[in-house]
Order: C-alpha cells, then structure tokens, then sequence
C-alpha cells in the first residue's frame, strides 16, 4: 500500500470528521457545499492522507475559502496545534542549535505532511472568521531577507487583536506551534 495513502476505513472516518466539522461551522467557507468539496477529496488520495495528518496532529482542518475551482483547507484548532508544537522554525535553525535540540523543525514537519505554513496574510485571514491561538502562538512563513538575519515570524491572538512578532529561529516552545493550509 502507498504510503501516502488511506485504508478505506481511514478515508471514510476521516471524511466523516470533515464533514461533521464543516456542518458545524458553516461561517468559515459560505457558498461552498459539502458536496463539492467531498468530490474533490475523493478524487486526490495524496491530498487526503496530508488531511489525515493535520487532524492526527491537532489541526482540526477545515474549509476556510477557494483557490480557482479548488478549494482551501486551514488548521482551525483552537489553539496551535499540539502535536506541531515545541518546534525551531526551520531546518537551519534545527541545525544550528548545540544543547537542547527540538525534535524537528515546523518547515521540515510541514513539508513530511504536505501542506505549507500559514502566510502573514493567511494568518490574519483566518483570525477574521473568529478567534485563534488565545493562549499559544504559532510560526508563520518568514520572508526570506528576515530569515538571513537568523529571525522568524510568528503571530497570536490576545486583546482581540492579532498580533505578528519575531523571535530567533531557533527558539521553540510548548505553546508555540504552527498552522498549515492545503489546497486541493
């Protein structure tokens, strides 16, 4: 069986979660039908295996718009997700650190389940349809020219405002985490 692939037991339970959760929270993808998306699902494996993932991670994925006739899915948990938590930024700074490494990097545990890290924009975009990360924190995709200079983004929620901050790309806490999206 191909790796990056589900049992039909995994696909039917992980579509019915989808769907569960798609039902309840209607305001984050009006105008779009369970139907459409399910269709799309059932037509792309690989993309179902890396929802798999985000779910088994914490994400709690979920509709949050389109992308041409396609369609985009955010980690909607309500804070960052726990099994994406206590990571460095990326693998450079995983490198870089001599005591006390992380187990991994959130740009490499991204790439491992195929989605990518939420952009500053996405970040902000997903925060107007109700409110994320009240108590953690999460790394958002880092322009490059910050990168260099050994930073990393991250963002949170606190005092109903969303907030972008920076930190060193090594660093890595429990309640920082990272949130991914997925177009399929």
């Amino acid at each position: 069986m191909n790796k990056r692939a589900l049992s039909q037991e995994e696909e039917s339970g992980l579509l019915e979660t989808l769907e569960q959760r798609f039902t309840q929270n209607a305001h984050r993808h009006a105008g779009i039908t369970w139907q459409e998306v399910a269709s799309r699902l059932q037509s792309d494996p690989e993309k179902l295996w890396s929802l798999n993932e985000m779910e088994a991670t914490g994400g709690e994925p979920d509709v949050t718009g389109r992308d041409g006739d396609g369609f985009i899915f955010m980690d909607c948990s309500q804070e960052s997700p726990k099994g994406r938590r206590s990571l460095c930024y990326d693998h450079a700074a995983l490198r870089s650190r001599k005591k006390n490494k992380p187990e991994n990097s959130a740009v490499n545990v991204a790439s491992e389940i195929g989605i990518e890290i939420l952009t500053e924009d996405d970040y902000r975009n997903l925060q107007s349809s109700e409110s994320f990360d009240l108590k953690t924190s999460s790394w958002i995709e880092t322009p490059e020219e910050i990168r260099e200079l050994g930073g990393a983004l991250f963002s949170d929620h606190r005092y109903g405002r969303t907030f972008t901050y920076h930190n060193g790309a090594e660093s890595y806490y429990a309640s920082r985490g990272f949130r991914g999206k997925l177009k399929i």
